[in-house]
């Protein structure tokens, strides 16, 4: 039998670090891009991020405290996600900042606003794979108690998906050959996807 280390989380971990993201991990990451009804856009990455419904496309991420991120999606009801690759890693990095409302992290990142088509907020020009995306939920989170947690999920359906050709073989969407990189806990620690590390299992029928 191994030597488990136990905790309560509502007692402390008593570990250097909390565990708790590193565990749930790696993740794909939700670089999030939004616009307030004054035209202010935003774009901030969230590692608390995954895809929840087939029919209709749904994906969400959980923001701990009403960031700009979630103020813009309740006033507007639209957001696009980007993917985030090795190659615009330094940049999502640098979007993480806590910086004024009217702050604009495409300019401070040297990141391009292109133009979405069902949305009226700009996707990341960098990004390999885009979703415009409309609200569908915005839900606080709450414990087991019913006390209220300082964190909101936003929903959104996916209306439009912008894809670079170079990732679809046969049809086919390439997952490793983007090389996503995904959040794995502690200050800064990320895993990335490759082709030389995937391997295929069938589920059984």
């Amino acid at each position: 039998m191994a030597d488990f280390h136990y905790y309560e989380p509502s007692q402390g971990h008593g570990l250097r670090h909390d565990p708790f993201n590193a565990i749930v991990g790696p993740r794909p990451i939700g670089w999030i891009s939004s616009k307030d009804a004054k035209g202010h856009v935003n774009l901030a990455p969230y590692s608390f991020f995954n895809a929840f419904c087939y029919v209709p496309p749904i994906i969400g991420f959980s923001s701990t405290g009403w960031k700009d991120s979630v103020a813009n999606i309740q006033e507007t009801r639209e957001f696009t996600w980007n993917l985030v690759t090795k190659h615009v890693a330094e940049q999502m990095n640098m979007t993480s900042a806590s910086v004024p409302h009217e702050t604009d992290e495409f300019t401070i990142s040297g990141l391009t606003k292109a133009p979405s088509r069902k949305v009226d907020v700009p996707r990341v020009g960098e990004s390999l794979v885009s979703f415009e995306c409309k609200l569908t939920q915005m839900i606080q989170l709450e414990g087991a108690d019913g006390k209220k947690a300082d964190a909101w999920v936003t929903f959104g359906e996916v209306v439009a998906v912008h894809i670079d050709k170079s990732l679809i073989r046969d049809g086919v969407y390439q997952t490793a050959e983007a090389y996503p990189i995904l959040r794995a806990g502690r200050m800064g620690d990320y895993a990335q996807i490759r082709p030389d590390i995937m391997f295929e299992m069938i589920r059984p029928r």
